[in-house]
């Protein structure tokens, strides 16, 4: 048993583990290839998030659904190398919006050369990405551009916010569904579609991905509140101070609505002020922590991580399904 990925997830059999790490080996190779330019400056600030690492969730998920048909066909890899690409290039894209400085340790591209540069190298990934995609057919083009869409509007609606009468707990998992749950999705899609598994397991994959990837998000929401930055790696109540609307602060605004409560109008009076004070920000989170809103959002996050699992009921039992199913124990993990 090899423990290989993100999440420390444990590989029970030598020729999947062989693939998986062979695979993502090639990814690697395949994400410095595409990061290089002529021009030194561009190869620098292309490759700084590649060098950076990062889970390599998307290129994962990819290995293993591909094990559902010929996992050594030659689209496997490219296609993983173009969702990773994409990937990274929405994250210069959000440090930009998010004004954030730090991204996977290091000075994000935004901090180190400004604006302007980040979403100029997030624009030459993605058309890196749309180059190596053009090899792979008119199918996956068509497949990528839809799931960008998605990816997009995900972004404009978690910008704009619910249009009145919405509810916002429905309108962030709608967001949730086309920020992140695409992307995943695709990693999966393009997996299985480019190994040649028939048609059920493409769709029964894509669809696993999508509540995956969800879930996933779920529990990063969770995490900023409940952990420590052990655990995270982050610091926790970064979204809060931030004043990023997350999954357990809309089951506190809801619940508050509904019920009027003084303790919980009294938190979100403090949520709303300025967290900025290390001591407000402590105050608040410790408030949290002890709130139902937070044990409401870990069961939205393990129902999200059933129905993943739930979707691969009728794959073949093999190694890369119970594999895809660990994945699914490893988010709820992280939600605690």
């Amino acid at each position: 048993m090899t423990v290989v990925g993100p999440f420390g997830l444990s590989v029970r059999d030598q020729a999947l583990e062989a693939d998986v790490q062979t695979g993502l080996a090639a990814v690697e190779a395949g994400l410095l290839d595409a990061t290089k330019s002529e021009v030194p400056f561009i190869t620098e600030a292309a490759q700084h998030l590649v060098r950076a690492g990062g889970k390599r969730f998307r290129p994962l998920l990819a290995m293993l659904s591909a094990q559902f048909g010929d996992a050594d066909a030659p689209g496997v890899v490219p296609s993983a190398v173009v969702v990773e690409l994409t990937h990274l290039a929405t994250l210069y894209h959000d440090d930009v919006m998010d004004e954030a400085d730090v991204r996977r340790g290091v000075d994000s591209a935004n901090t180190r050369w400004g604006n302007s540069v980040a979403v100029l190298t997030g624009d030459f990934l993605f058309a890196r990405a749309s180059h190596i995609l053009a090899d792979l057919g008119p199918e996956a083009v068509r497949i990528q551009a839809e799931a960008f869409e998605r990816l997009v509007t995900g972004q404009i609606l978690e910008t704009a916010g619910p249009r009145d009468g919405r509810d916002p707990v429905e309108h962030y998992l709608d967001v949730m569904r086309g920020k992140t749950g695409s992307l995943i999705a695709v990693a999966c899609r393009f997996g299985a579609m480019m190994a040649g598994a028939d048609e059920s397991a493409v769709d029964i994959l894509t669809q696993y991905g999508e509540r995956l990837g969800v879930a996933f998000q779920l529990a990063d929401d969770v995490l900023d509140i409940a952990s420590d930055s052990h655990e995270s790696g982050k610091t926790p109540g970064t979204d809060l101070r931030e004043g990023i609307p997350t999954l357990p602060v809309l089951h506190l605004r809801a619940q508050a609505a509904a019920d009027g409560k003084p303790e919980d109008l009294k938190l979100l009076e403090l949520l709303d002020g300025d967290l900025s004070d290390d001591a407000r920000l402590a105050e608040a989170l410790c408030r949290l922590r002890a709130h139902p809103a937070l044990e409401q959002a870990r069961r939205d996050t393990i129902r999200w991580t059933e129905e993943a699992r739930a979707t691969l009921a009728p794959l073949p039992e093999c190694y890369a399904k119970a594999a895809l199913e660990e994945l699914c124990d490893a988010v709820v993990h992280r939600a605690g």
